[in-house]
């Protein structure tokens, strides 16, 4: 069994106010570049919890987080958070933490800003983290942890969702 939370955030800064596109002829979105900018990888009951991952089928939990902010005019820096930690039981058999960063070029109006750099920039950067953490795994000495796919449209909607119901005072906050 699985668990997934994802969180998305932004911070706010002056140069999303400037994201107007001067030149219409210039592309919506520019990647300028990707990196890892922290990766981890622990397995501390190895050798061990080989043995035991045979007999019981591990639980895996995956948190996905996207930060956001404006560095100079037009020019945003991506952050894809991704923690993975696989147990048996009480037994961790791995824990692997990935911060990967990209930077963009966005030239669209202000209403677009927001979705661009909370869904479409986070959309172009994981498959990339994805096939990191698959790797680590494996190189771990473990399956490769294959990550499903994250829906940063749902994520976004349910940040806006979040807001309007701590601006209302909790009114019409849905039952979940």
């Amino acid at each position: 069994m699985s668990k997934t939370s994802k969180k998305s955030s932004t911070k706010s800064s002056e140069t999303a106010k400037d994201a107007v596109p001067e030149n219409p002829a210039l592309p919506p979105m520019v990647v300028n570049g990707q990196y890892i900018k922290d990766l981890s990888f622990e397995a501390p009951g190895t050798p061990a919890i080989f043995a035991r991952l045979k007999d019981k089928e591990p639980e895996i939990n995956v948190n996905v987080n996207v930060n956001a902010q404006g560095l100079e005019k037009n020019l945003f820096e991506i952050v894809l958070h991704i923690k993975s930690e696989c147990k048996t039981a009480e037994d961790v058999a791995f824990i692997c933490e990935l911060v990967y960063g990209g930077v963009f070029t966005l030239n669209v109006p202000q209403e677009h800003l927001e979705p661009m750099l909370l869904i479409e920039c986070p959309r172009m950067l994981f498959p990339f983290a994805r096939n990191i953490v698959a790797d680590v795994t494996r190189d771990g000495g473990f399956p490769p942890l294959l990550l499903n796919m994250v829906d940063f449209v749902a994520m976004y909607q349910k940040q806006l969702q979040e807001h309007q119901t701590a601006g209302n005072g909790g009114e019409g906050a849905a039952e979940g």
